[in-house]
């Protein structure tokens, strides 16, 4: 803000940097339960090993709460006075 970036271009910066991170451990997660759910099979009731549905929603859940989770921090760096940050560095 203090080299004439607005208010949105920060919020979008931030959650882009923390979404890129958390997109990259849920698909690496996902691919993960993936190739060993066959081996947790006979431990799931009502449900298949690789039922596309619960892959799915565990996935739009999980980045859901990611984009939460950046949008504090994305907010609290709109809220930095632009002459205090300048002086900190």
């Amino acid at each position: 803000m203090a080299i004439g970036a607005a208010r949105t271009s920060i919020v979008g910066l931030v959650l882009r940097a923390g979404m890129t991170w958390a997109g990259a451990g849920i698909v690496i997660g996902l691919a993960g339960a993936w190739s060993i759910s066959r081996a947790a099979n006979s431990l799931l009731f009502d449900v298949s090993a690789g039922d596309p549905l619960t892959f799915g929603l565990t996935g739009f859940t999980l980045a859901a709460v990611a984009a939460l989770a950046c949008l504090a921090p994305a907010i609290r760096a709109t809220r930095v006075d632009p002459v205090i940050a300048l002086r900190g560095d």
